[in-house]
């Protein structure tokens, strides 16, 4: 095995297995090759032919068990993963379990994972049931579990897969992948990342999964397992992984790509898991949280610094009336919890400079105060030192010029100046 100092080796696992849960009342009428049958024609190739042929073998086993004989799962857990009353509530009515298991080697397809979860989903079908992916532990309605099978052309979104769930810590935000070892690949990891990137990062997460993840099925292509994968230390995101890992690579950019480099954290309880660690590429200088914030500043290029006036009566002035106009709205709406779910609000805001004002946005954190708010800067300004991206800033809203709502794909309200320039109104100094 070649290892350089450009490539990490990263150990192969010899089997992988996957387990679904379907929570009944009763027991089954129909069988699961009869469910699965009656999928013909709703679910792609081959995804189908193979959910048939592994009930005929003996890498898939579907038992009907007393749901005593299991260990109570976690309602909190499930809870946090989505979970709704109604599924919890059938869950509790539930007298038996339908168990589907498959076991297959590592590689692409993923066959265990796509047959058990068909099967799963045909049998919860019928009876009218969920299915609980165990691995996630994540209720799934059976159409939505069919739906994220590959279609036609073998396609799949990550992110019905892979999870990528946070929590604080005193130097910021820890970021887990949850869902590649259902491929046979270490989950990634980072941390230190700034809280007003919580939405942003996690699809950069989600990218950086969907990069490496091809390098490591790349990796399994032969016909022997091999021990060890190697893959790049300098792993590359481009906003077209992401787009891609939400299944929409028809709206991915011509952003510049970002670098991370990749460390093995091996755990040192055995119980626990192993992580790859994205961290800032070598020579970064500063926190990692710093070039966190560049990385989907890059990635997610709708909120860059513009220095440009904003002549009176043009489309610029017309933009930021009608953003200004909303902010006691959105404010409201902030202060409410009524943003959409994880989005985050970043305001656009003036500096002064010799050349005329520099405009820069921030991530709002609070906005106790109408005339005050109170966030982390989104970009380096030139004309002021002490505004770095990552950094706390307080905003007059007097000097705000625009707002917008981000979620992983970019602007989804708002951004009124920005779709001024991006349509090519360049007002200059007057």
């Amino acid at each position: 095995m070649l290892i350089t100092d450009d490539f990490l080796p990263v150990p192969v696992p010899e089997s992988l297995d996957a387990t679904y849960l379907v929570p009944i009342a009763g027991l089954p009428k129909v069988s699961p090759k009869t469910a699965v049958a009656a999928l013909a024609g709703r679910l792609a190739e081959p995804v189908h032919g193979l959910a048939k042929q592994m009930l005929d073998s003996p890498l898939m086993t579907v038992d009907t068990r007393p749901i005593g004989e299991f260990p109570e799962l976690p309602p909190d857990l499930l809870t946090a993963f989505g979970a709704t009353e109604a599924q919890l509530a059938r869950l509790a009515a539930a007298t038996h379990l339908v168990v589907v298991q498959a076991e297959y080697r590592p590689g692409w397809p993923p066959a265990h994972e796509w047959a058990a979860r068909a099967v799963a989903a045909a049998v919860a079908e019928t009876v009218g049931s969920d299915v609980v992916d165990v691995f996630g532990l994540q209720f799934l309605d059976p159409a939505a579990a069919l739906r994220s099978l590959p279609d036609e052309q073998g396609r799949i979104r990550l992110v019905d897969w892979v999870l990528v769930p946070y929590s604080s810590d005193a130097d910021g935000l820890w970021f887990t992948t949850k869902g590649l070892r259902r491929f046979g690949l270490l989950e990634l990891q980072a941390q230190g990342v700034p809280d007003h990137l919580t939405r942003a990062w996690g699809a950069v997460m989600t990218g950086a999964a969907r990069r490496l993840l091809r390098d490591w099925t790349d990796g399994l292509a032969g016909e022997e397992v091999p021990a060890f994968v190697q893959l790049p230390v300098l792993a590359t995101v481009t906003g077209h992984d992401i787009a891609v890992a939400y299944g929409n690579p028809e709206q991915h950019g011509a952003t510049a790509p970002v670098l991370l480099r990749l460390e093995l954290d091996p755990a040192t309880d055995p119980d626990a898991d192993s992580f790859l660690s994205l961290r800032p590429p070598p020579g970064h200088p500063g926190p990692a949280g710093r070039y966190f914030a560049a990385a989907c500043a890059t990635l997610f290029a709708g909120i860059q610094p513009d220095v440009r006036y904003a002549r009176p009566g043009d489309a610029m002035s017309k933009a930021i009336a009608t953003a200004r106009a909303g902010l006691g709205d959105i404010r409201g709406r902030f202060l409410a919890g009524q943003l959409p779910a994880e989005t985050q609000l970043v305001v656009k805001y003036g500096l002064p400079g010799d050349d005329g004002p520099e405009f820069v946005w921030a991530g709002v954190t609070s906005w106790d105060s109408a005339e005050r708010i109170v966030g982390v800067s989104a970009s380096d300004a030139a004309t002021d030192p002490t505004v770095r991206i990552g950094a706390p800033v307080v905003i007059e809203a007097t000097d705000v010029v625009d707002w917008a709502l981000l979620d992983g794909t970019g602007v989804t309200e708002g951004g009124w100046t920005q779709a001024v320039l991006d349509a090519g109104e360049r007002p200059q100094p007057d």
